[in-house]
């Protein structure tokens, strides 16, 4: 049972930070896009 707790406690704190994670991704795949399409 501590596992499973464990897990559950895992997982609300991640989607607490998914959002922001995404939100970092995003903005890392524009500037590459950005770079490319400018040095290119």
């Amino acid at each position: 049972m501590p596992q499973n707790k464990d897990r559950y406690a895992f997982w609300t704190k991640y989607k607490r930070f998914a959002s922001t994670e995404i939100l970092l991704y995003v903005i890392m795949i524009v500037g590459i896009i950005l770079g490319i399409i400018i040095f290119g």
